[in-house]
C-alpha cells in the first residue's frame, strides 16, 4: 500500500483508510481464460480514472457515496497465465477484508474471479446464496478441456454451495447440457428478471453473495465486453434488480466483463461507472437500515 495514492487512483469518492470503511474495493485483473475477446484485466484501472466524470450522488436511489465509508484498496497483482494462483490471492484478499468485517466489492476482470471470492464468503457463511446476473449460464463443468474458466465458474460456485443456492436471471446462453444440468441443481430465470422479487423474500436474513456480469446487458447498453449477446436487459432493468437485490443481507458482491479495449466510444465504461456507483450505495445504504 506504500505506493498506493488513496486521494489520486481511487473510485470517485472511495477514499476511506481500511480501517474505517464499511466496505473494501480491489480489482483483479485477470482474463487468463477468456475465450473470444479478452481485455478484462484493463476494467478496474480504467474505470478508477474515468470514475471522476461522474457524480457521487445518485438521483436514482436520493443517496451519495460522500455519506459513506469506502476504502479502494487497489488491485491485487495477480499472476498471467496462472488462474488457479490468481484464485487464491483473490480468496485471501477478500477473507482478509470479510474477518475485519467489511463489505468486499470486487472489480473483475473475467468472470472467473468470482470464484476467488465466494470460496472466501463460503467460509464465513456456510448458508450462503448467490444471486447471480448474466447473459450465460456458465454452467459448464470444463470449457476446452479446463475446469477454471469464465464458462465453468457457477459450476464450480455450486460445487461450493450445492442445490438450490444459485439464483441466476437474465440467462441466454448455454449449451444444451449445462441448461439440463441447472434444472435440477440451480435456480436459473431466463431472459429477463421475473420472480426476482419472490426470491428476495425467500432470501431474506439470509446471506447473499451478489455477482453482476456486465453482459446482462443488451449489447447496444453495453457494447465493450469479451461475449456480447442480443437481447439483454436495459440498464434500468438493472438498477432495478440492484436495488432490490440490495435489501437483502449481502456479504460481498463483485462486477464484472467490461472490456475497454473493446469499447472505443465510452459507452460501456459510462455504463459500468454508475453500475458500480449505484451497486454500492444500494448495499451499503441496505446495510446500514439493518443496523
Amino acid at each position: 500500500m506504500s505506493t498506493w495514492d488513496r486521494e489520486a487512483d481511487a473510485f470517485l469518492g472511495c477514499t476511506a483508510a481500511f480501517d474505517d470503511a464499511q466496505a473494501v474495493i480491489f480489482g483483479a485483473p485477470l482474463d487468463a481464460t477468456t475465450s473470444y475477446r479478452p481485455g478484462t484485466r484493463q476494467a478496474s484501472r480504467v474505470m478508477r480514472a474515468e470514475s471522476y466524470s461522474i457524480e457521487t450522488y445518485s438521483p436514482y436511489q436520493d443517496l451519495d457515496l460522500a455519506d459513506f465509508a469506502v476504502c479502494d484498496s487497489g488491485d491485487l497483482d495477480l499472476p498471467f497465465g496462472n488462474p488457479a494462483r490468481a484464485l487464491d490471492l483473490i480468496e485471501e484478499r477478500s477473507r482478509a477484508i470479510l474477518a475485519a468485517g467489511k463489505l468486499p466489492l470486487m472489480i473483475g476482470g473475467e468472470h472467473l474471479v468470482t470464484l476467488g471470492a465466494v470460496r472466501a464468503a463460503a467460509r464465513v457463511f456456510p448458508d450462503l446464496h448467490m444471486i447471480h446476473l448474466d447473459a450465460h449460464a456458465d454452467l459448464r463443468d470444463s470449457y476446452q478441456d479446463e475446469k477454471l474458466s469464465h464458462a465453468t465458474v457457477m459450476r464450480r460456485c455450486w460445487e461450493l454451495l450445492g442445490d438450490g443456492r444459485i439464483h441466476q436471471f437474465g440467462i441466454r446462453s448455454g449449451e444444451r447440457e449445462e441448461i439440463a444440468w441447472a434444472k435440477t441443481h440451480v435456480r436459473t430465470r431466463f431472459f429477463d428478471l421475473e420472480g426476482l422479487g419472490d426470491t428476495v423474500r425467500q432470501l431474506a436474513g439470509r446471506p447473499v453473495y451478489l455477482t453482476i456480469d456486465l453482459d446482462v446487458l443488451d449489447p447496444a447498453v453495453f457494447p465493450g465486453t469479451g461475449t456480447p449477446e442480443a437481447g439483454g436487459l436495459s440498464f434500468t432493468d438493472l438498477l432495478g434488480a440492484i436495488r432490490l437485490a440490495g435489501s437483502l443481507n449481502i456479504v460481498a458482491c463483485d462486477l464484472n466483463e467490461l472490456s475497454p479495449p473493446l469499447d472505443p466510444s465510452g459507452i460501456a465504461t459510462a455504463t459500468a461507472l454508475k453500475t458500480m456507483r449505484e451497486l454500492l450505495l444500494a448495499v451499503l445504504s441496505g446495510r446500514t437500515r439493518r443496523l
